[in-house]
């Protein structure tokens, strides 16, 4: 394909460019704003190469070009919004697409909204009234990213529980989710639940060291009336005793064979030294004792040898 690197503007007006409308078909059966996209090579020109999907098509510019990319040749690309509307292609990688949870930097603030390092030439802009909480450049936030099916202009939002899906009827109790950390209150910590659902896990049920951005396993503990998501690291009822007796088989091994935690040690003696609640303890030490692998005494749990 041409090395050549004119004038792109002048290229833009054989590309679409989206209406103030919205198109049923563009929206439903042609090439996705905000998504990858695989895309044929449908024609040639000396600003690129135009890739089209049914009647839609965008131009990939030179410098997106792979050498060997041939006409009739297939692509994945993202497409996007340039500052002008205009549909544009990319072989870059976004952190996230349409409908993702993202953490991101903040670049710089204007008084419309924040831009946001995604990894794409264009910054992601958190308009004003799509703010949580005031924006510093530098610092990393939770954005969701959108796309206007108006404008067709992909956009962030940081208003993250107000963005999550309140329908949860495809959830369970005892369910394994995927968590991402938003923030940590007094009461507990917020998470977003399979990248679509806002939930909670109170402080009592979290037993390791979390902080907002991480990324883990929970379970469902309970489902409100109101659709709001009660979060565990545990799985509800009996079902991770199992792991837990591991647990303190492992802590018991490294620490020489004893440690001093019984049935009247404080619950956060037990959290500090195993990660788990009381109850949790006792059931597994119960499990351990059955099973003939441990001893009981008046000072704590000991190894049989």
């Amino acid at each position: 394909m041409s090395g050549k690197k004119p004038n792109i503007k002048n290229a833009w007006k054989h590309a679409r460019k989206p209406s103030g409308k919205p198109n049923k078909s563009a929206l439903e059966t042609s090439i996705q704003i905000g998504k990858y996209n695989r895309l044929g090579v449908q024609t040639e020109s000396d600003f690129g190469v135009y890739l089209n999907l049914g009647e839609d098509r965008v131009l990939l510019p030179n410098k997106y070009v792979p050498e060997s990319l041939s006409i009739g040749d297939f692509i994945d690309v993202f497409v996007y919004t340039d500052s002008e509307d205009r549909l544009v292609a990319t072989t870059l990688k976004p952190a996230g697409v349409v409908g993702d949870f993202v953490f991101l930097t903040a670049k710089d603030v204007a008084p419309f909204g924040t831009f946001m390092d995604w990894g794409l030439e264009k910054d992601l802009l958190v308009p004003k009234n799509e703010q949580q909480d005031r924006m510093t450049p530098g610092k990393k936030y939770l954005v969701k990213i959108c796309r206007d099916d108006r404008t067709h202009r992909v956009y962030g939002t940081t208003k993250i529980s107000a963005n999550c899906d309140k329908n949860t009827r495809d959830l369970k109790v005892g369910q394994q989710v995927d968590l991402i950390i938003h923030t940590i209150t007094a009461i507990g910590i917020m998470a977003v639940v399979d990248n679509r659902y806002y939930g909670m896990m109170y402080l009592n049920e979290t037993y390791q060291k979390l902080f907002t951005g991480d990324t883990c396993k929970g379970y469902i503990m309970r489902i409100r009336e109101d659709g709001k998501i009660d979060l565990s690291m545990k799985k509800p009822g009996y079902s991770s005793i199992p792991k837990s007796a591991e647990v303190i088989l492992y802590r018991l091994n490294k620490s020489g064979g004893f440690i001093p935690c019984h049935d009247k040690s404080s619950p956060e003696e037990i959290r500090r030294q195993f990660s788990m609640s009381k109850k949790e303890f006792k059931r597994a030490v119960g499990n351990l004792y059955k099973r003939r692998l441990i001893e009981l005494k008046n000072n704590g749990i000991a190894l049989l040898k």
